[in-house]
């Protein structure tokens, strides 16, 4: 992984204050290459409609099923 695309100390406040957890730096890692890989798919289905912008539309959600 070359960049964190996640503001650490946040997720580590995030993840203590809900459920009194320590967050290890792989932990980081992989949402970062989660958030990287979902820009990815924002960023083409924009392309896909033709816009230079990523709207909110680009990041659908997923069912909980998934």
């Amino acid at each position: 992984m070359s960049e964190t695309l996640v503001v650490v100390s946040k997720i580590k406040k995030y993840i203590k204050e809900k459920a009194g957890l320590s967050t290890s730096a792989s932990a980081i890692e992989a949402l970062s290459r989660i958030v990287e890989r979902e820009c990815l798919k924002g960023i083409q289905a924009a392309k896909d409609a033709n816009r230079k912008t990523v709207l909110d539309r680009d990041f659908p959600e997923q069912s909980a099923a998934e």
